[in-house]
Parts: C-alpha cells; sequence; structure tokens
C-alpha cells in the first residue's frame, strides 16, 4: 500500500466517530430542552418549583389557574401575623398550653375597613390584640369585634390608616371544591412571617371538634403543610379566593405537620361574618342528644325497622329532646354503640339519613322554635314536637365526639 493511499483508509473511522458525536449531541440538546421546557431540570432563573400541578394548577373554572408566585405576591399582602396577649388563667386547647399569657396565628382581611378573619381560639380569653402585615412592620392594635367558638371562627377590626395598604382577599365558594383540586396555604407557621405551601384538597365532608367542644362539619381536609401558627389563615384555591380558614392539624402525636390539615369552610365564615364584624352573638338552636349513624350492619346487629337515620346514644336529663319524652340509648355492645335507643328518621320536614342531617335540620330554627321529630322506638314509629334551646356556650371535651381526641386547633 502506497503512503498517498494510507490516509484516506484512516479518514473514513474519523468521519463516521464525527456524525456520531454529532447526532448524539443533537439527541442530548433536544431532550435536554424538553426536559427544561416541562420543568424537570432547573435552569438556575429561579427558586419556584416547576411542576404544572404547582407552578399552574387548574382553575375552578376550568383555566389554567395562576401561580404559585403570583397568588403569594397578590394575596399575599392581605394576610396578617396575628398576636394575642392577656387573658387570665386561659385554658389550655386540647392539652396545648398557652405559651405566656400569649398566643400568635394568622389572619386575612377580608374588607378595605380594616375587617380581618382569624380563629376563635387564637384570640381567646385576650385583652390586647395586635397585627402585622410584614415582620418590618410595626404592631396595629386590633379590636376582637366577635368570635364564635363554636366555628372557630373571629372578626378583628383594625383602623385602615394605621395600614400601609389594605389589600383585601376575595372569598370563593367552598361548596364548588373537589378532592383533588390544588391549594395554597399563607399564614405564619412557628412565627416564620407569610410563609406560603402547596398541596390538594385531600377530603370534604370532614368533622372536628370545636374549642368549646361541639362539632365542626363540612370541614375541608388538606395535605398542604399547615402547622402552629398558620391558625387563622387562608386556604387558597387556583385562582387565589378563600376556600378555608386553617384550624386544625392531625398531629400523630407531636406537633407539626403530617400531611393532614383541616380548614372550617368560607362558606360558614360567609354567613356568619355579617353577625360577628357588628359585634353580635350567633345563637345556635340546641337539641340536647348525642348520636350514632345507622347502617346496615347497624341495623342488623340492633334489630332497627331501618337501615339510615340517627341512633339516639344520650338524651341531656332536662334538654329539648328528654323534655319531649326522646330516649338515649341503654345496653353498651361491643361495637360501641349504645342499643335501645330512639331512631331519629325525620327533623322538621327533612329525612334523616345520618346525625349530621339532624343539625342540618335545624341549622335554620333559632331557640324557641319548635319542630316535629318523627322516629323509631323499636318497630313503633312516633312522632314529638320538640322545643328547642340555645346551645350551650361549652360542653365537656370528654363528651364531644371522638371522646376529645383526633384533630388539635393550632396553637
Amino acid at each position: 500500500m502506497s503512503p498517498a493511499t494510507r490516509p484516506r483508509k484512516e479518514a473514513q473511522p474519523v468521519l463516521t466517530n464525527l456524525l456520531a458525536g454529532l447526532l448524539g449531541g443533537l439527541i442530548v440538546l433536544a431532550l435536554g430542552a424538553i426536559l427544561i421546557a416541562v420543568g424537570a431540570i432547573d435552569t438556575g432563573d429561579t427558586n419556584v418549583v416547576r411542576g404544572s400541578a404547582i407552578e399552574r394548577p387548574a382553575a375552578s373554572d376550568g383555566s389554567d389557574g395562576r401561580t404559585v408566585s403570583e397568588i403569594y405576591r397578590k394575596e399575599g399582602r392581605g394576610v396578617v401575623f396575628v398576636e394575642a396577649r392577656g387573658g387570665r388563667d386561659q385554658p389550655s386547647i386540647f392539652g396545648l398550653p398557652r405559651e405566656q399569657g400569649a398566643a400568635t396565628g394568622s389572619g386575612f382581611v377580608v374588607d378595605r375597613d380594616g375587617t380581618i378573619i382569624t380563629n376563635a381560639h387564637v384570640v381567646e380569653g385576650s385583652s390586647k390584640v395586635t397585627v402585622r402585615f410584614d415582620e418590618k412592620d410595626d404592631p396595629v392594635d386590633a379590636q376582637v369585634k366577635g368570635r364564635d367558638p363554636s366555628s372557630d371562627l373571629a372578626v378583628l377590626k383594625i383602623d385602615p390608616k394605621d395600614a400601609k395598604g389594605i389589600d383585601p382577599l376575595r372569598l370563593g365558594n367552598s361548596k364548588e371544591t373537589r378532592v383533588g383540586d390544588p391549594v395554597v396555604a399563607i399564614g405564619n407557621p412557628f412565627g416564620f412571617a407569610r410563609s406560603v405551601t402547596t398541596g390538594i384538597v385531600s377530603a370534604q365532608q370532614r368533622q372536628i371538634t370545636a374549642p368549646n367542644g361541639f362539632p365542626i362539619r363540612n370541614v375541608i381536609q388538606t395535605d398542604a403543610s399547615i402547622n402552629p401558627g398558620n391558625s387563622g389563615g387562608p386556604l387558597l384555591d387556583a385562582d387565589g379566593k378563600v376556600i378555608g380558614i386553617n384550624a386544625q392539624i392531625a398531629t400523630g402525636g407531636g406537633r407539626g405537620s403530617v400531611g393532614i390539615a383541616f380548614a372550617v369552610p368560607v362558606d360558614t365564615a360567609k354567613s356568619l361574618l355579617p353577625q360577628l364584624r357588628r359585634g353580635g352573638k350567633v345563637e345556635r338552636s340546641y337539641l340536647g342528644v348525642e348520636m350514632a349513624p345507622v347502617t346496615k350492619q347497624v341495623a342488623e346487629d340492633l334489630n332497627l325497622p331501618v337501615e339510615d337515620g340517627a341512633l339516639l346514644q344520650n338524651v341531656e336529663k332536662g334538654g329539648p329532646a328528654g323534655e319531649a319524652g326522646l330516649r338515649g340509648g341503654r345496653t353498651q355492645t361491643g361495637e360501641g354503640v349504645a342499643a335501645g335507643g330512639d331512631v331519629l328518621v325525620e327533623v322538621d320536614g327533612e329525612r334523616i339519613e345520618t346525625p349530621d342531617d339532624v343539625a342540618a335540620a335545624i341549622a335554620d330554627d333559632r331557640p324557641g322554635d319548635e319542630v316535629e321529630v318523627v322516629y323509631y322506638r323499636g318497630d313503633e314509629k312516633r312522632t314529638a314536637t320538640v322545643k328547642l334551646s340555645e346551645r350551650p356556650n361549652r360542653i365537656d371535651s370528654s363528651q364531644a365526639p371522638g371522646g376529645g381526641e383526633g384533630p388539635i386547633p393550632l396553637p
């Protein structure tokens, strides 16, 4: 082989390697562009998570919604840090003592006149309440206009002239939320001012126990990280509208978030807001009974004539239902249900399938109103007229649903 032909034979593999390298580089560049576009690679331009379910969640109207950053920048301005001091011998709340006579939490502005919503347990027993819009701002004095321990809601009022700017949050509709909807929580966990976390609606129609021992119904469950200090802060949808007021967490024995948190539905807040901001007392009708749900299995085990309804477990002596002749259970079963009580199937014209239906049936009635109750005693169907009384301020937490255990109000 002559020297003149040797370079040509060596050029073929060099050219092949060059083409292979170029092709591989193009593939890597293409894959990199795709990964950057979907947010799997952080280019260093932002510290916001780029996953589409978080950064650009679907709004309730089916549109793309707003980014978490957009919601934080806009709605975050209306979230305040609440500090409540004073209140001698303030009781501990579900085993969580108040530290040095003070409590801290969150709240949010709902009107340019300085109206703020927070949790009732944040300001319980307080003699002085202040709010701050930013950790660098001076505290602004706030007046507690109204508290409703039964819903764990309170309304504060500040002079808008004392704040640098009032930016009210929009109130949404909690009934329109669906399991899986993205949510954003803004608050002051452990004193870290105006922190934001994200998650989804984990469940609906949950029930938690209010600080005064009564049940709060239709509660929203979320996996957004909520911790002590988030109390009273807003739970927002993808449009930045408030759908709930963060109130309690399940702790698993500790004090931090384990991914199970609860928010009082904003629909409840909207219904009580006019009365609370006027300083009026929220009056609720009271039947004076403890109930257990009737299921197909319970009906079979106890030989009940119906497969749904509210089985009376205890009837308060001298209470409205007791005065009308209704009876509670007498014999405790292995399933934890007391047998022998009356089964409510209709209250005030509303069909009763669960104990929640009883509460809903008298929700629009006032103390002193009379309601007709249809029930079974054994196999006999009966009717009684019950004169409702006013709900007491508090019941013993050991008599509350769940025996006082379960989720705890955030301090």
